[in-house]
């Protein structure tokens, strides 16, 4: 059995959003304190708006949800935000919709790898090493240095897979 953690699991029925919410932003506050990185009110609601769902959320998504809000934001204001994000380890980038969603374990060293649900689009993540580590010595086994590494396994979730 493969030594993995959950670092965000399906949602729930009985999940608390806010409260999910809440704790992604104080765990982003507190690892951008450690890492000596400057968490604007820009930044900080992007990343709320990211959290807000639990399927992965588009940079014109952010957008729109920003130019609701009365900010005269611009995609260059998104993106710059979102790299941010990404630079600091708070968001993942999902590769195959090219979207993003709140990282799970930030501040924690990993490579997650994610379950996409073909049917709601939800995303949990997981971190199993084993899986990164052999992906990355098959890769040195052909001369392949990978500089990232992004695993996405798409299917259903379980609250889908009942109803199919």
């Amino acid at each position: 059995m493969l030594k993995k953690s959950v670092l965000m699991p399906f949602k729930t029925g009985s999940h608390n959003h806010d409260q999910c919410i809440d704790l992604a932003l104080a765990e982003a506050e507190s690892a951008c304190r450690r890492q000596g990185l400057r968490f604007t009110r820009l930044r900080r609601r992007v990343l709320e708006l990211v959290w807000s769902r639990h399927i992965p959320m588009k940079a014109y998504d952010i957008l729109d949800e920003l130019r609701r809000d009365g900010r005269g934001a611009a995609p260059p204001t998104v993106y710059r935000a979102l790299d941010f994000l990404l630079d600091a380890g708070l968001v993942h980038r999902i590769e195959s919709l090219n979207a993003y969603v709140g990282c799970g374990g930030p501040g924690k060293p990993h490579i997650g790898q994610f379950l996409i649900c073909r049917q709601c689009n939800a995303v949990a993540e997981i971190d199993a090493p084993a899986i990164a580590q052999a992906l990355t010595q098959d890769a040195k086994g052909l001369g392949f240095r990978a500089d990232t590494q992004t695993v996405e396994i798409k299917g259903l979730c379980s609250e889908c897979s009942v109803s199919a």
